[in-house]
């Protein structure tokens, strides 16, 4: 698990650094995404949680008008079900968005780390969140499948919505 996620930070900021021209911050190629997710627990987690609901939390910059890179990260809770404990994922994670038009349709990957919490003999492991949306200037909304692989064969995934609100770096 650790050789495929520093691989994967190689290649990020890799790719992210190798550009020849220099990186300038301004408030139209870079922000700050804050907002809510709600979604239903599926699979193995459906037996055990009823709903989720967290803070999406993410930096972007657009390398251009159509692809933004960026960290993401933030916190998940599952509600508990019946006689079954409530617990928690905290992600960490690089996230690519391809922007179809300037307002308009996106997709999006996050591929990082996802820390839980509140389940015993646990610590985390690869997590996965594809997701597919509409954006403007200020707004994201999109549907998204979460998926945390953990050890100990703990999978946990959801399908649901979030919302985001761009707060523009000056």
């Amino acid at each position: 698990m650790k050789k495929i996620l520093s691989i994967i930070a190689f290649v990020f900021c890799g790719t992210f650094f190798s550009q020849n021209n220099e990186i300038e911050i301004t408030p139209d190629n870079s922000w700050l995404k804050l907002g809510i997710v709600a979604g239903i627990p599926v699979g193995d987690a459906s037996d055990v949680a009823s709903f989720n609901l967290g803070i999406d939390a993410r930096g972007q910059y657009l390398v251009n008008p159509n692809v933004g890179i960026g960290i993401a990260s933030g916190y998940v809770h599952y509600f508990e079900k019946d006689d079954f404990e409530s617990f928690g994922v905290v992600p960490l994670a690089a996230f690519a968005r391809y922007y179809f038009q300037p307002q308009g349709l996106f997709f999006g990957l996050d591929l990082g780390y996802g820390f839980l919490s509140g389940i015993e003999d646990n610590s985390g492991g690869l997590f996965l969140n594809p997701h597919i949306g509409y954006h403007n200037r200020d707004w994201n909304v999109y549907g998204y499948f979460q998926n945390t692989s953990a050890d100990n064969d703990v999978t946990i995934q959801s399908v649901g919505v979030g919302v985001t609100y761009n707060i523009r770096f000056k």
